[in-house]
């Protein structure tokens, strides 16, 4: 099967140290072949599969999935859940985003907007972004001080050993592209007209705040990654080794549920369908 190991190579273990320099956001160790037409041809296939296991999850109406999306501007985190997800049946499927907290949402504690949106049983839900944009942004751009983010970092571990045991599987996964694909991504934005809506001035000071982001990612990583809701750094200079990985690892979490349809209580030889 296709980039084998993605599930192992990019998990970040509970309590280790996060570099995120040393890891090589262009990478493509794990993939064995050669040419497009063989990428989309492993990628066909964990798409399938993965088809197969979301209808089983909607099916049995037992698990809860819950899929944390987190990356820097041009990251590709709209790219990633689009191609990767893109077979999966609406009805069992649904993605969050979580924009700049409204008034009435800063009136209550930083998760209150969230746990709303987390998933029901039989259900697969995407972050696209999440709960640790409140701590990461609070954090780079001092909007509090310190200690409300580093408490906010233990709440998000309760938060989700809740969730945990309560029945959701959680998969946390960064994005890890490199500084100079961003530039090279937001130029490309700026060359196209038609692509300018994705350009906001904000991305450019947080663009130079790069160092500080990098630190508070490999912070937040080593501080929350657990067993019950780990983290994956996937390098995603490259588009399709991100995708391919994504969908590995996503994939083998699901395999591990061992999920199968609903038994039967009838015979389906003693139905018969009149004209």
């Amino acid at each position: 099967m296709p980039v084998r190991g993605a599930l192992e190579r990019y998990w970040v273990k509970p309590g280790a140290e996060v570099d995120l320099v040393k890891i090589d956001g262009g990478e493509k160790v794990l993939f064995k072949g050669v040419g497009k037409e063989e990428i989309q041809r492993q990628f066909d296939e964990l798409q399938d599969e993965l088809q197969e296991l979301q209808k089983r999850l909607y099916a049995q109406n037992k698990h809860r999935i819950l899929v944390v999306m987190q990356a820097m501007d041009t990251g590709g985190k709209d790219g990633c859940i689009k191609h990767v997800f893109s077979r999966i049946d609406p009805q069992g499927i649904h993605v969050r985003s979580f924009k700049k907290p409204s008034e009435e949402e800063l009136s209550y504690d930083f998760l209150w907007r969230v746990h709303s949106k987390v998933p029901h049983r039989g259900q697969l839900v995407i972050f696209n972004r999440s709960h640790y944009e409140d701590i990461i942004a609070v954090r780079v751009k001092k909007i509090f001080p310190d200690e409300v983010w580093k408490r906010r970092q233990r709440h998000v571990v309760e938060f989700e050993r809740m969730l945990a045991e309560e029945g959701t599987t959680i998969v946390k996964i960064f994005l890890h592209i490199s500084k100079e694909e961003q530039k090279n991504r937001l130029e490309a934005r700026l060359a196209d007209p038609i692509k300018h809506w994705k350009i906001n001035p904000d991305d450019l000071v947080d663009r130079a705040r790069w160092d500080d982001f990098m630190r508070a990612y490999e912070d937040v990583m080593q501080k929350t990654s657990t067993e019950f809701a780990p983290w994956y750094v996937v390098p995603a200079d490259r588009k399709w080794y991100r995708n391919l990985c994504v969908a590995r690892i996503m994939l083998d979490t699901l395999k591990k549920l061992n999920m199968e349809y609903p038994a039967i209580n009838w015979d389906p030889q003693t139905i018969k369908i009149e004209d």
